[in-house]
């Protein structure tokens, strides 16, 4: 299946109004979970030109080290998906702690690159714009749009690069099982 580049979504959906947003119910980790997927999938252009200021000025102040400590993120998060896939104990880790299991890979990243240097642009250059993400796909709400863009990805009508990337995190199975069982249902 061919990869598409989901739409860049108006500004004004973005950051809507204060009524748009909501703090997630702490208690119920999967439902704060299932929100951060569907925003993450849904905005994910409008995330990535967010996360390209923030690189390009941070790359512009300090390239050779932004170059390094996206080479090292890049290469632990490899590393730990592949051994992930390959452990079943890790895998279910996994599957379970979606969130350690990244605040592991930026962990292990920080102390690879404040062993090779500069610590700052690993801070403000990686960190940041995936702090940035985190929050924003946390507090906003879902809206029957975004519901029905993140269905249509989750049953494989569409394959997007943040898709991949929550496939490789393990955070897409459930959305397909869910269907999948919720079909099966209205057939019976």
């Amino acid at each position: 299946m061919e990869v598409q580049v989901a739409p860049l979504r108006a500004w004004d959906d973005f950051f809507p109004g204060s009524d748009r947003f909501a703090r997630p119910d702490f208690k119920d980790i999967s439902k704060w979970n299932n929100r951060v997927v569907s925003n993450l999938l849904y905005y994910q252009t409008n995330y990535l030109m967010v996360a390209a200021a923030v690189v390009s000025i941070v790359g512009f102040l300090s390239p050779l080290n932004m170059l390094i400590g996206g080479t090292v993120v890049v290469l632990v998060f490899m590393g730990f998906v592949w051994v992930s896939h390959n452990k079943d104990i890790l895998r279910r880790l996994k599957k379970q702690y979606p969130t350690s299991f990244v605040v592991v890979i930026m962990l292990s990243s920080y102390f690879l690159i404040s062993y090779l240097g500069d610590v700052m642009v690993f801070m403000f250059g990686i960190t940041l714009p995936l702090l940035l993400m985190f929050v924003h796909a946390s507090l906003r709400l879902r809206n029957i749009k975004n519901k029905l863009e993140n269905k249509m990805e989750g049953i494989g009508l569409k394959k997007t690069p943040m898709g991949i990337i929550l496939d490789a995190l393990e955070q897409q199975e459930d959305s397909i099982n869910k269907l999948a069982d919720y079909i099966s249902k209205a057939k019976e």
